[in-house]
Formats: structure tokens, sequence, C-alpha cells
């Protein structure tokens, strides 16, 4: 029993594991288990000082993988003498089945709970007993937290949102309840512990499954930074607009992005998951060589788009069966005459039967010709979960319609409607596939449904070689299925619809059983191929695949976990990248003899998010400190326009400022501005400003900036999505139209920008230490700091300046970046306080220049050289 009430969802990571009797016992733990030193209980703590390093050096040579699941691939039943279980693997688990894709000497571990409910006193036994035959590590949940996770939040909450059906009313799709959340997030831990228990960190690589464990990634990534992670989700991923209506949307994006890999059937599912990121937590996506990926706080996370597929070999020593082939038999006598069209579903709410039933009827109506030769036989799985208001309504309407159109087409001799609601043997379900003409799929909403693939590879059967006897003629089958089911893309024979048209599905069922064999001969050939190499091995290999590839990086880079609950999350730097140190910075400035000191302005020395974008009075005194020392040549390299800065800088006599990324230049405030580009036509931006206006008054939010030398269009107050769609069409456009200009198109974050040709700051500290040099003054200091894109040109030319001998080959480069992030920079400093702090302690190490206090002013510009 839960004997407290988590309402803080910080106190709820941390764990109170004993209150649910989850404490540890007498299990033997596997030989191969992780070799950082310490407890389990240790591993709890959510202190700084309790973080699990995955830097330890590993024994062991060979990769294993951990699967972790709601439920094992486990069958269970009692004993017959009552006392304990019987155990044996369940073939029919898809879990056990993707074994077949995996290296062969790769060891598998399985993580889950059983389907039965194993006696508290039992446990320790029955866990040693998985572990030992199976490989098995069993998570034994108390009763009323598995009630509250899987009955409760799974299949109250995640269940019909991710099939689109929301909470309008308690009674239907059930409304969020935070207790249940809490339960969800509690069951989570539970499952980590059990991965934490065998999991060597270095080598494994641990790959979870489908919904019931999405906040699974955040326990397992805070305690290893460099844990192999993959996720996969069986069901449906809703579009952004469904799934921003879950209170704890944002929790289980940032959870699921502590993955290195996240897998979806279809596109469909991964481009809702993309577009929830960017709408939620604004991150965007990029596809490079066919990979599509995510980069969150310098880790690159990869997004898979894999349709799992059927086991061949199971399905076909199922057609082996002697049991199948007297069965088909006697469906075939059944049957004499008639055409049959079959479904196969699982008794839910999504899955469309009574559609499917009121479909058929109307063929029956629309085309006569049928009735008395067409017969559905549909087939209803027993209901997985507890059945609710909603289902046993449909099962009633179901029930109706079948008497209705019995009643109505009916004969002695002949039923049209056929509803077998039992479980079925796989010997009995193939037999019907076997004798059936058409196998119809009306789904609303489907994760993947393999019975198309199963009814395909069944229709083929198994080769007459095989069976030692000659073959009975080609092989044909005909499928109709949902628009709205995460196989129909990979059928591209199949004929697909719309289930809530009936009427369209009705035509599309007269369609399928009426096309000549020849045809259905095609479709049928054009499918097995697609199935039979497709199949569960080929999805797992594929998978493995790329999550090796997206861990590749692992360990290159240095990591760091930040963030409390599911906040948390790992950044990941190259190894060179360090935070700048200010006494080593202060120690290089004072023995250098010619420095060149370049800042940008936005985000560096004034933050982004200030209102007030000018500079403080203190900024102001340590710049023009720094500017004032005879050593040194101090530049503001800006996007912004020359008339604000000048403006702002104005009490800096010696500054140099680089406006608008370099196009408008001057070395110190009372020279006269420069142009960098020898084109000063700027008839191009009657050009490209229609263009831009264009789109501005398609996109609400959007707005264009008119610079001197450039124009740009921001839409970071757009729709995220559209604005992007917007932007990338925008760039196309303006490409196109200045092809033949001397300017360049660039998109940036949340912009695009139309500038000359020639201009960029890496082309500025090009310029400025050139000019140093042609002057006799060869830096030999050089510090650039920025924050964004745009300064990651002059972070990418500071490497090249030395080849180029526009620095003394013992220059101190200083390459430094805002925020720790990805960049080609070698330092950081955490935000533009420290910048300044920073900056200050060079002005308090600086001279100032004996000719300026007798007020001469020296100029480095070409002008004062020539």
């Amino acid at each position: 029993m839960m004997s407290r009430s988590y309402t803080n969802l910080l106190d709820l990571a941390a764990g109170n594991l004993t209150a649910l009797g989850g404490g540890g016992g007498g299990l033997r733990r596997m030989s191969r288990v992780m070799t950082v030193p310490g407890t389990l209980s240790e591993l709890d703590g959510d202190g700084d000082g309790d973080e699990v390093s995955s830097d330890v050096p590993s024994s062991l040579s060979q990769d294993r993988i951990i699967i972790v699941s709601n439920q094992l691939p486990i069958r269970s039943k009692p004993r017959p003498d009552g006392h304990g279980w019987s155990f044996s693997w369940d073939d029919d688990s898809l879990l056990l089945q993707l074994k077949d894709g995996l290296p062969a000497d790769m060891e598998v571990v399985f993580i889950g709970s059983l389907a039965v409910d194993v006696d508290p006193a039992d446990h320790d036994d029955v866990a040693q007993t998985l572990l030992d035959r199976f490989n098995c590590v069993p998570a034994f949940l108390p009763d009323d937290l598995f009630d509250k996770f899987y009955h409760g939040f799974c299949k109250q909450s995640l269940w019909p949102l991710f099939h689109y059906l929301l909470p309008f009313s308690a009674d239907h799709g059930g409304r969020f309840d935070r207790s249940q959340w809490e339960s969800y997030v509690l069951a989570n831990k539970l499952f980590s512990q059990k991965v934490i228990e065998v999991i060597n960190p270095e080598e494994d690589y641990v790959w979870i499954h489908d919904y019931h464990l999405m906040a699974l990634p955040t326990f397992l990534r805070r305690r290893f930074n460099r844990l192999r992670m993959g996720f996969f989700l069986h069901s449906p991923f809703p579009s952004s607009e469904i799934y921003r209506t879950l209170p704890v949307r944002e929790e289980i994006l940032k959870a699921l992005l502590n993955c290195d890999l996240i897998g979806f059937h279809t596109f469909d599912y991964a481009r809702h998951f993309l577009s929830c990121c960017s709408r939620m937590l604004g991150i965007e996506y990029q596809s490079k060589r066919g990979y599509i990926g995510l980069d969150y706080y310098g880790r690159t996370i990869g997004v898979k788009i894999m349709p799992v597929g059927i086991h061949m070999g199971q399905l076909e020593s199922v057609l082996r069966l002697p049991d199948k082939e007297w069965r088909v038999a006697e469906l075939q006598r059944q049957f004499e005459g008639k055409t049959v069209l079959l479904g196969v579903d699982d008794m839910d709410i999504f899955k469309g039967m009574d559609l499917k039933i009121l479909s058929f009827e109307q063929m029956l109506r629309l085309h006569p010709k049928w009735q008395g030769r067409a017969v559905l036989v549909q087939i209803a799985n027993p209901a997985r979960g507890r059945t609710g208001k909603d289902l046993e309504g449909i099962q009633s309407e179901i029930h109706e319609s079948c008497k209705r159109i019995n009643d109505e087409f009916g004969r002695p001799g002949y039923s049209p409607v056929l509803f077998i609601d039992r479980s079925m043997s796989s010997a009995e379900r193939v037999a019907y596939y076997t004798v059936a003409e058409c196998v119809v799929v009306t789904a609303v909403r489907d994760g993947m449904n393999l019975t198309p693939y199963e009814y395909i590879v069944s229709r083929q059967g198994i080769s007459e070689r095989e069976q030692g006897m000659e073959s009975d003629g080609p092989r044909k089958s005909m499928l109709v299925v949902s628009e709205f089911i995460g196989c129909s893309p990979s059928l591209s024979g199949a004929i697909r619809v719309n289930p809530w048209n009936i009427e369209a599905t009705a035509e599309a069922m007269n369609e399928a059983i009426s096309l000549s064999d020849v045809e259905k001969q095609l479709r049928h050939d054009k499918h097995y191929r697609y199935v039979s190499i497709h199949d569960v091995a080929y999805w797992s290999k594929s998978f493995l695949q790329d999550l090796e590839r997206a861990c590749r990086d692992h360990s290159r880079k240095r990591c760091w976990g930040f963030g409390l609950g599911f906040g948390f999350r790992v950044v990941a730097l190259d190894p060179n990248f360090s935070k700048l140190n200010v006494d080593a910075i202060v120690s290089a400035y004072k023995l250098s003899k010619s420095r060149a000191i370049l800042l940008d302005y936005d985000g560096t020395v004034v933050s982004q998010t200030s209102i007030n974008k000018e500079p403080s009075p203190e900024v102001i005194r340590i710049i023009n400190t720094l500017s004032l020392d005879d050593k040194n040549v101090v530049f503001i390299v800006s996007g912004r326009g020359r008339s604000s800065l000048g403006k702002w800088f104005s009490p800096c006599r010696k500054l140099g400022i680089a406006a608008e990324h370099g196009y408008f230049l001057r070395w110190t405030r009372d020279e006269e501005w420069k142009t960098s580009s020898q084109n000063s036509d700027f008839g191009w931006m009657q050009m490209a400003k229609p263009v831009m206006k264009l789109y501005t008054e398609a996109t609400d939010g959007s707005s264009i900036e008119p610079k001197e030398s450039a124009l740009v269009w921001h839409h970071q107050d757009a729709d995220p999505g559209f604005g992007s769609a917007q932007a990338k069409e925008m760039l196309d456009h303006l490409e196109s139209v200045l092809a033949n200009e001397p300017v360049s198109v660039k998109s940036g974050q949340f912009i695009v920008e139309v500038k000359p040709q020639g201009v960029g700051k890496g082309l500025v500290a090009e310029k400025i230490l050139s000019t140093m040099t042609e002057n006799g003054r060869q830096a030999d200091f050089v510090l650039c700091i920025g924050d964004d894109r745009s300064d990651e040109d002059m972070f990418e030319g500071i490497a090249d300046f030395m080849t180029k001998s526009l620095v003394t080959p013992n220059t101190s480069l200083f390459a430094c970046t805002v925020g720790q992030k990805p960049s080609k920079a070698k330092y950081y400093l955490d935000d533009t306080a420290e910048v300044v702090n920073m900056l200050g302690a060079l002005a308090d190490a600086s001279e100032p220049s004996p000719l300026i206090e007798a007020g001469a002013e020296p100029s480095l510009s070409t002008d004062a050289k020539s």
C-alpha cells in the first residue's frame, strides 16, 4: 500500500520506496553487474555528490542489450500441485522475436513485469528462477501502484490521448488525475532500479519499449550520463494540437529526449513528435544524409522511422501444423461457393469493427449481386484492458448490426455476417486467413496493426518444394485498410479508405473482391516481397545499427547533468571546450604586446532578455578603459545598425565598431564609416522587399527589419511550425529571385537575412588582424566573444589566423562563447555578467596610453597608414 501521497515530483524522483514494500530482497544478482561502486540505496540520492559517473573503466569486452518493457515475454501459469509457478517463453511476444535481428553473440536481458500476481513471499524465488532460466529480471509492482499506473494513467490518459480521444467528460477518455501521474512516475522509477541492478553502463545498450515507460529515460540518464539508450513507441503519437492538452506534456517530451534514439512506426508519428518538440520546447530538427536529428544541449538525438514486421519463421511454423490443414479444409467446406471477407481485431473502441460491419451492409445494398455470395467473418479478440461504457456501447451496436444484417439478407444456409467473439489459436486464425479472399481493417487509429502482414504470408503459404507437392497456382490476396493505421503506408497495393466514410469503404470492399485474378496476384506478390524482407529481425537490426551510430560520440564528449526532476538533461560538450579561466587570460593579457579584442553586443555585453538594450555605465567604463590602452585594438562587432551603436558608444573615443556584421566599419569614433563591400548598389532590395512583404502578410506574427545594407525577416512571434515552413519557402524563393545579384541569403534562428556578399564577422576579424599586421603591430593576443551563430564565423576563422600569418606564432588565442552550448569556440562563460566581470579584470590590468593622456590619437586604419 502507498503510505504517502506524492504531490511533489521532485520528492517522487528521489523516491521513498520502503513505503511501497519495494526494498531489497534475497535475489542473487547477475554475474554481470555494473562496475560502479556503491549500493542501490546510495544510487537513489539526488544530491550532486551522488551522481554515478559512467567514466569507470569496464572489464567487459562484449556488448549486451537490456530490453525494458511493461511486460516480460514470459507465459506464467500455476503449477498443477498449486505450489509455485511454471514459466515458458511467450513465442508471440515481439520482444522475444526481435532477438533474431540482434548479433548472435549479443547477450539479451529482459526487464518487465509479469502478467500474473505473485505472492510477495515468492518474489525472490520467482525472480531467481526467471534470472537463471530466462535471463529475465521481473519488476514486481504493488497492486495499488500497478492499478494507478497501468489501468489508470496508461489506459485512461495516455492510451486514449495517443489515439486522438480527448477527455471531454469524465466518462469519455478519462480526465487527468495527478495521483495517477505520480504513480506512473514511481512505477517508472521502480523499473529504473531493476535496470540499475544489472547494468554495466559502459558496455550495455538499453532499449525501452512503448508508452508505459516514457519517464524511464530520465531516471537512467541522471545516473549514467553516457548510457547508450533507445526508445521505440509502438502506439501512434498524436498531433501537437492533441498532445498539448496533456498537463504533463513537457515532462514526457523532456524525458524522451534523454534517449539517444527515438523510434516510430511512420513518418506521421515522427512528424507529430518533432512538431511538439518545436512548439513546446523550441527545438528544431535537422535532416542530414537521410538521418533526422534533434540538437539538445550538445547531444544529437536521432529520430528513427521504421515500421515493425512479423516473425516469418514463427508464422511459417504455424502454416506447417497439421492442425491448420484440417481447419482449412473444414472452412472451405463451410464457405463453399462464398467469397469471404475477413476482419481480425482486438475488442477496443479504436478498431472500427462497427464501421466495418455497417460498410459491409452498405455493400450488400449497393451491389445486390453479393447477396447470398459474400460473407464477412469478424473475429474479435478479447479486450486487453478493462471494458468501459464506450466499449460496451460499441459491442451492443455490433451485435444489433449483425442481427439486423442477417435478418435482412440471410437465407437458409447463408448468414452474411459471422461474428466470432472469443480467443482463437494461431492455427485457427491462420486457417481463416487462408480461406479469405480479402482482409478488411477499418481501425480509426492504430499504432501498427500486423493483421494484413499475417494475412499476406498465410495466403502465400509455405513453398511447394518444402511441402513435397506440386504448386496449385499463383497466390493472390486483397487488402482494404484504413489510412489511419501504421502499416498503411507500407502496403502500396492495398485499397486505402477513410473508415468513417461508410459508402466509400463499401465501394472499396466491392472493388477488392471484384478485381481480376491477375490484378490480385500482382498486388499479392508486391506485398509479399515487402513483408518477407521487412520482418521483425530487419526492424530490430536496423534500430540497433542506428542506436550504435547515435552513440558513437559518447566517449569523445564531456558530459554534465543539470536540472531537477523532469528538467534534468545532459549537456555534452567537446573535450577541448572549457570555461574561460579569468586568471589565465589576465596573465596572458599582461604578457602580450599587441592585442585584438573583438566583442559581440547583444547577448554578450548586454543580456538578450533585457528590455533596455543600451550599454550600462559599467560596460561603457570597461570598454573605454580597454580601448584607451595603447596595446589594444578593441572592436564591437555586431549585427546592429551603425547609428545606434555609434550613439551608445560615443564616450569611447578609441573604440572600433563593425556594424551590420561588418558592412560598415570605423576604427575610432572620429573616423568616417567605411564599407567593406565594393558594391554599393542596393537595387536588389527592391526585388527582395516585395517577396518578404508577401510572406509577412501571409504569416501572422512575422515582421521585416530593414537595415542600411541588409533585410531581415523575423518569425519568432509566428506559429512555430508555420513560421519555420514559411522561412524555408522564403529562402528558396529569395534565392531564386536574387540568383544573379551580389547578395547571400541565409537562415538563422527565427530569421531569414539577405545581405551583400563578402560580409560576415569572420571576414571582419580577418580584416582587423591583417590591418594590424600591415601596420607593424601583429597581434600576440586575440580575444573573440559572442553568443550566436553569426559569431561562429569568428571562432571558426581563429584556427586559420596562424597559418595565414595574421598573428605571431606564439599568440594567445581566446575564442569564447556565452553559455554552455556546442560551439566552434574553445572556451565559454556562462552569461553576460561573467563576460563583463572578465572584461573588467582585463581593464584593471590595462595601462592607459601616454599618447592619449597627452591628447594625441594615433590610428591603425588604412587611411592613417597611407
